[in-house]
């Protein structure tokens, strides 16, 4: 055999090569993507990995999440998870959301036991979250209570006035679209919202008296949408049991017969807001073929900037009042 022939051999078994391990890569990439897309404890749950303890954690503003309830649904029909342990530090959110996030957690408790966890603050629509679950423990310090709902806007017509703007409507009822930052606030628009906040706080109490085992009457401020330090909230049965995570594991194995020793797994929600998905995919590209790409972060910059919160409707949120 010639030179030139035996070099043309050892191109193609090189080609050959190279293909093949472009080709694991490929895979590898999309398989890391998949994994990040499906979110570990879930991907690891389907593919039938050990019993553990789920974690879900709840922070900041409550919002109708269907993302979250999905995330909790699945928790609820996953034979892996024995208990589920919910970690809360938010100051609330919107009354729906609040609802939605408590009936969530309701169905998951009626398959296995549900432990709350409160951090620095869990009021108003957080406290309705953890009064779903079978037992509360929080910190001495930790921020609760704050039961109640609130409706807020901005009335802007003295402002318009000394613009020189004037505001003109037609409305097909004397209550549509009432309140409105555009017009003066009448009596009839006042007792309007007065009854509507009054039967969100009446459902509220109720579901508080409900959980609790206890007159919500009683319970000096409640009625009136006061917080409570974690100690006063024992002392008052608004919680079980001051401490932290390993106390409500400690609970969920003395009272619930859970097995000692089980691992607890983060259980988060597909990152389809902030491009977790995308920044893999960018990462694996580059690993790749080797081009220099644009970074996730600068892709998604104008979106991050815009996931601002908005909070329509009836509120069930408490933020200290400022001077």
């Amino acid at each position: 055999m010639s030179l030139q022939a035996e070099n043309l051999v050892d191109r193609r078994r090189l080609k050959r090569r190279l293909s093949l391990w472009r080709l694991l890569a490929i895979v590898a990439a999309i398989g890391l993507v998949a994994l990040a897309v499906f979110g570990t404890a879930d991907f690891a749950a389907s593919a039938g990995f050990k019993q553990h303890i789920a974690r879900v954690t709840i922070s900041g503003i409550i919002s109708d999440d269907r993302e979250q309830q999905e995330l909790l649904a699945k928790i609820a029909k996953t034979r892996q998870v024995k208990a589920l342990v919910l970690r809360i530090n938010s100051p609330g959110g919107t009354a729906t959301g609040g609802e939605a996030l408590f009936e969530s957690i309701r169905a998951v408790a009626a398959k296995k036991p549900v432990v709350a966890v409160f951090g620095t603050v869990a009021t108003s629509a957080a406290y309705l979250a953890g009064i779903g679950s079978d037992h509360i423990v929080a910190r001495g310090n930790s921020i609760t209570g704050s039961v109640g709902i609130i409706l807020q806007w901005a009335e802007v017509t003295e402002l318009l006035k000394k613009l020189g703007i004037k505001m003109e409507e037609v409305k097909s009822g004397p209550l549509k679209a009432t309140p409105s930052p555009f017009q003066p606030f009448d009596e009839a628009g006042r007792e309007l919202i007065d009854e509507m906040v009054a039967d969100a706080k009446k459902w509220f109490l109720e579901v508080v008296g409900e959980r609790r085992k206890l007159d919500p009457e009683s319970i000096p401020g409640l009625t009136d949408g006061r917080i409570y330090s974690g100690r006063q909230a024992l002392q008052y049965k608004l919680i079980d049991q001051i401490g932290a995570e390993k106390d409500a594991i400690a609970w969920l194995e003395k009272e619930r017969d859970i097995a000692t020793g089980l691992d607890v797994v983060d259980w988060k929600e597909q990152d389809t807001g902030n491009g977790g998905w995308l920044r893999f995919a960018v990462a694996a590209l580059v690993g790749i073929t080797g081009i220099p790409a644009i970074s996730a972060e600068t892709v998604l910059a104008p979106v991050d900037a815009l996931r601002a919160v908005q909070l329509d409707g009836l509120v069930a949120l408490w933020h200290p009042s400022g001077d």
